[in-house]
């Protein structure tokens, strides 16, 4: 029994021996499958990751095409002295690039210690730095402060990856392989020095400050290379949260983000620790706030010069470098370029001085004028918005007041009016402008170049205003007369200053024309001079349709640099008078009388004279296209007859020249006015040797200047300017052409004066007087329309054989039809019909002294008109 329980449990025990060996065995064969499994799919895993890792970096932009240089750079504009007047920025664009050797050594530890410790060991990627970020985010449950880009990483992304604002993580994953791949490759290529200059001129600093040249002038109104450690420390702590360590709003946040920052450089021995702490106790904060509130005072709207600068810019991209719009206006705003302009900035202040001077309007013409929206809110939440259109209409008059607090009145009394209870005023801010307003613009004649802009009097409060000096168009008036009228005359069709028209009521297809001084008052004859020297509209009307057609003065009009023109509306006789359908700008008409000013050669005109690129190499080389408009002898007679308007003169005591206000006493000066026949428009451009200015005045809605101010106010202010800008400069006069000659002549034949010319004198004005002709024009021929008749010297009447004593005296040949009344018909009158006084023989008296005919008394009736002598002759009767 024994024996066999034995047996039983040796078999048992053989038995579980069999059994465990064939477990262990399948555990084995268990695990090795599991090992070979997670062999598989680690080798799967890793060539899918090698794959997919191969194929993002096989997806990362070309190391040859990329650039990490600073994308979006600030334009800045200079004025003809190199003096910086403006910066053109566009959003992401507020940029001014320095060199590495420009930038402290301490702003360069500061950015290092905070932001890439290792920076100058590592080859792009911080390994330790990525071990030392995943461990802060694992120990952080997911949150941590500690970053893992290098800044040479950072500088990719912002410059390569746009700034890596992906919206996926597999996105976000994808940027960052092919980032830290771009970084070990950059590095291989490119010095640690030009990376951290790059770096440091791209990053974002808060307050719109891209780069640190620009967060240095913003925060501390100083060069980057004058910044002290703790500025440099200031700057620095900002660039981990721009909008939360913004030292002007949020200094109490970058105070401690600058603790840390000199913290870090301290333990990384690049300061000291008396340093530190001495960059600590430093206030910058005071500092920044003072710098900010100066930078608000002088934050300003772009000038007017700069408006139409940036306008003609764009347009030079496009047209010259074939840009399209888009890409033209972020080269201007964002291409970091330089544009060194015309603009003088003595002359500009002069400008804009006299036109803002209130006291050179009057007080009683000075009004305000206003634009509004007015936005009221109703319970229901719904909106009304009212326009100055609206508060016209409502009150049927015109918005014109004599002080700013009517207008806010009016505004308030309107908002009563059609508000309801629970109405709420959203908005109602008028922008008040003040009236009438007043434009000018200065070009050098003999360059085209615009030396001052002023769009607008008084205080300009935006950029890309209404600028009139550029793009308002206003009716030209009689500036137009030389233009398109008097110019062609001369330089095409043979006339000469001399050339005569008579001046008289003029009807021309059903239209009446009269002069500007009266509706019926008129010369007779006068010529081309006088016509500007008077600025006569009837012989400038007949001038442009008897001698040069509408046409062609058209054609004038255009080479002159006029190209608001319509040929289909604006070639007819009253282009002389300046009517045309769209009106002229100011800077259009001062280029015009430029080129009369420049010997008849017209520039046109040009606001800058080069532009760079953000490498300093030059983009557009800017020279003005010129043409010849008129010959240079026809621009000396314009100019001529221009100095003479400018003098104080009167023709025959019916009217006075034309712009005795703008007279400069000390310099050669022409120039011509123009008022349209509502007196909307107010003009005056002239030129000296030196400069060519235009100025205009008027009210922008067109009203007209009111009868009972002064409306050659506008002329004294061009006198005011002219008289500081050419102050200290020689009067070297305007040069006569060689081919020019002088003959003494007749004003009423155009021809050479004869002794009857001179007797006409007697009895008025001198007709006589020495013109200027270019050789080969002038006259040849005396006079014809200046005779002499021989009269009854009592009697004035046709001498008949009993007159004892006659006279003679020059009379003027009138055209054969006339349409009414003028100056010379008086001097053209003389009865033809014979003495009827002198019907006999003389019969002495004596003792009547004269009785015998000797002294030239006579005898007649006590009708006698001529004489006293009835009372002694009786009556006479016939033999």
């Amino acid at each position: 029994m024994d024996f066999g329980r034995k047996g039983t449990q040796k078999q048992l025990k053989q038995l579980y021996s069999k059994r465990k060996k064939i477990q262990t065995k399948s555990a084995v064969n268990v695990f090795k499958l599991f090992l070979v499994a997670i062999l598989f799919v680690g080798t799967v895993g890793g060539c899918l990751l090698y794959g997919m890792v191969n194929g993002v970096l096989h997806g990362s932009p070309d190391m040859g095409d990329i650039d990490v240089s600073p994308k979006g750079l600030a334009t800045k504009v200079y004025d003809a002295k190199g003096n910086q007047i403006e910066t053109l920025i566009a959003s992401g664009a507020n940029r001014s690039p320095v060199t590495y050797d420009q930038i402290p050594q301490d702003l360069v530890n500061a950015f290092v210690a905070i932001e890439d410790e290792r920076f100058w060991t590592h080859e792009g990627v911080d390994v330790r730095g990525i071990l030392r970020a995943g461990y802060y985010l694992l120990s952080s449950g997911g949150e941590t402060t500690q970053g893992a880009s290098t800044i040479t990483q950072q500088l990719i992304k912002n410059n390569v990856f746009e700034g890596g604002a992906e919206k996926t993580l597999g996105a976000r994953f994808v940027r960052k392989i092919q980032e830290q791949y771009l970084a070990i490759e950059l590095e291989k290529t490119m010095s640690k020095e030009k990376i951290l200059e790059n770096y440091l001129n791209t990053i974002n600093l808060g307050a719109n400050c891209l780069g640190v040249q620009t967060a240095s002038k913003r925060y501390f109104g100083k060069d980057v290379s004058e910044l002290t450690l703790s500025e440099c420390a200031t700057i620095a702590a900002i660039t981990q949260n721009p909008y939360k360590y913004n030292p002007i709003t949020h200094p109490e946040e970058n105070v401690k983000r600058r603790a840390t920052v000199l913290q870090y450089m301290e333990e990384q021995g690049k300061i000291s620790k008396e340093q530190q702490q001495e960059a600590l106790a430093d206030d910058v904060y005071d500092r920044i706030q003072q710098v900010n509130a100066t930078y608000k005072t002088n934050q300003s709207p772009y000038s007017y010069f700069v408006d139409r600068l940036t306008y003609e810019v764009a347009r030079d991209l496009q047209e010259k470098l074939g840009y399209s719009e888009d890409q033209a206006y972020s080269l201007l705003y964002s291409g970091g370029l330089q544009i060194f302009t015309t603009q003088d900035p003595d002359i500009q202040a002069v400008v804009d001085n006299e036109v803002s001077n209130p006291e050179n309007y009057e007080e009683s013409v000075t009004q305000y004028s206003f634009t509004v929206k007015i936005t009221i809110k109703h319970p229901d939440e719904t909106t009304t918005s009212y326009t100055e259109n609206d508060i016209k209409k409502y009150y049927e008059k015109k918005l014109d007041f004599p002080n700013q607090d009517e207008i806010y009145a009016l505004i308030q009394e309107f908002e009563e009016s059609v508000m309801e209870e629970g109405d709420v005023v959203l908005n109602d801010k008028p922008d008040i402008t003040l009236q009438p307003q007043t434009s000018a613009v200065v070009i050098d004649q003999s360059t085209g170049h615009v030396l001052a802009i002023t769009g607008g009097r008084g205080a300009k409060t935006t950029s890309l205003s209404l600028n009139r000096a550029t793009n308002t168009r206003r009716q030209p008036g009689s500036t137009f007369k030389v233009l398109t009228s008097f110019a062609p005359a001369i330089d095409a069709m043979g006339q000469t200053l001399a050339s005569t028209y008579y001046d008289e009521p003029y009807t021309y297809n059903g239209k009446t024309f009269k002069n500007w001084y009266s509706s019926s008052k008129f010369a007779g004859y006068a010529n081309i001079r006088q016509g500007i020297v008077y600025s006569m509209n009837i012989v400038a009307l007949k001038c442009l349709v008897e001698t040069v057609s509408p046409n062609l003065g058209f054609e004038y009009a255009e080479n002159f640099g006029i190209n608001t023109l319509i040929k289909e509306r604006d070639a007819y006789p009253s282009l002389a008078l300046g009517g045309v359908s769209q009106g002229v700008t100011n800077m259009q008409l001062t280029a015009a009388y430029a080129s009369i000013a420049n010997g008849g050669i017209y520039n046109q005109p040009i606001l800058y004279t080069k532009i760079l690129d953000s490498d300093g190499k030059i983009l557009i080389d800017n020279e003005p296209e010129s043409h010849r408009v008129i010959k240079e002898s026809t621009a000396f007679l314009l100019t001529s007859a221009m100095q003479e308007s400018m003098e104080d003169k009167r023709l025959n005591g019916l009217f006075s020249s034309s712009s005795p206000d703008a007279h400069l006493e000390n310099m050669s000066a022409a120039g011509k006015s123009g008022t349209t026949s509502d007196v909307n428009d107010l003009w005056f451009v002239g030129y000296t040797p030196y400069y060519t200015m235009a100025i205009w005045s008027g009210f922008d809605d067109n009203s007209n200047i009111p009868k009972e101010t002064d409306r050659d106010y506008h002329k004294v202010i061009w006198k005011k300017i002219m008289e500081q800008i050419t102050a200290g400069k020689a009067d070297i006069g305007f040069g006569m052409p060689e081919d020019i000659v002088q003959a003494e002549i007749c004003s009423k034949s155009g021809k050479l004066a004869s002794d009857a010319c001179r007797s006409d004198a007697q009895e008025r004005d001198s007709v006589v007087y020495t013109e200027y002709f270019v050789k080969g024009t002038e006259p040849t021929e005396e006079c014809d329309l200046h005779y002499y008749v021989t009269v009854c010297s009592d009697s004035n009447m046709k001498v008949g054989p009993y007159c004892p004593n006659t006279k003679s005296f020059a009379r003027l040949r009138l055209p054969e039809e006339t349409t009414g009344s003028t100056q010379d018909s008086n001097l053209a009158y003389y009865s033809k019909q014979q003495c009827d006084l002198h019907l006999a023989p003389v019969v002495p008296i004596p003792g009547i002294p004269g009785a015998d005919g000797s002294t030239g008394d006579t005898h007649g009736t006590t009708s006698d008109p001529y004489g006293n002598w009835g009372d002694y002759y009786g009556s006479i009767t016939s033999p």
